[in-house]
């Protein structure tokens, strides 16, 4: 038990009543208002959104493929040797084989495109430009075949 002003004894822990109207906040837009998604999930979709333009002509040989989104590349990927970094730019993503029984996988990297990316709208370009790349790498064609309006951007 504390002292509370005045002398008397209260009990600890929270208090009974809300003595001015402030209880907990709620969020500040619900959850379905697209304001309410993470950066992450927005990116997300980005690539959801690029893969689904390449759908309608790529389907067939997609179907088996993976997409995958990683925050940022291995180190493995950055490093030359023991305790050299890279002169190769940081990747934006990468393409693993299939191999085994594993399908193939196009990984995605979250972070290195968003700090490239001056705006949402620029973000959005350029992730969908990255999934053309790998996919093209993927099934060994250019990325004008995978893409023809690929060439307008670059």
């Amino acid at each position: 038990m504390s002292s509370a002003p005045g002398g008397k004894a209260r009990p600890n822990g929270p208090r009974r009543r809300d003595r001015h109207g402030r209880g907990m906040r709620g969020p500040l837009a619900p959850s379905h208002v697209p304001i309410a998604r993470s950066r992450s999930e927005r990116f997300d979709d980005f690539v959801l959104d690029a893969v689904d333009r390449l759908k309608p002509k790529w389907g067939g040989q997609l179907s088996a493929v993976e997409f995958a989104v990683e925050e940022v590349p291995p180190a493995d990927e950055l490093i030359d040797g023991p305790g050299r970094l890279s002169s190769d730019p940081i990747p934006f993503g990468r393409v693993q084989p299939a191999a085994g029984g594993s399908p193939a996988v196009v990984v995605i990297y979250r972070r290195p495109l968003e700090a490239r990316a001056r705006d949402r709208d620029t973000l959005g370009a350029l992730v969908h430009d990255v999934v053309v790349e790998q996919v093209a790498n993927l099934l060994g064609l250019s990325p004008e075949t995978v893409d023809p309006g690929y060439d307008d951007r670059h």
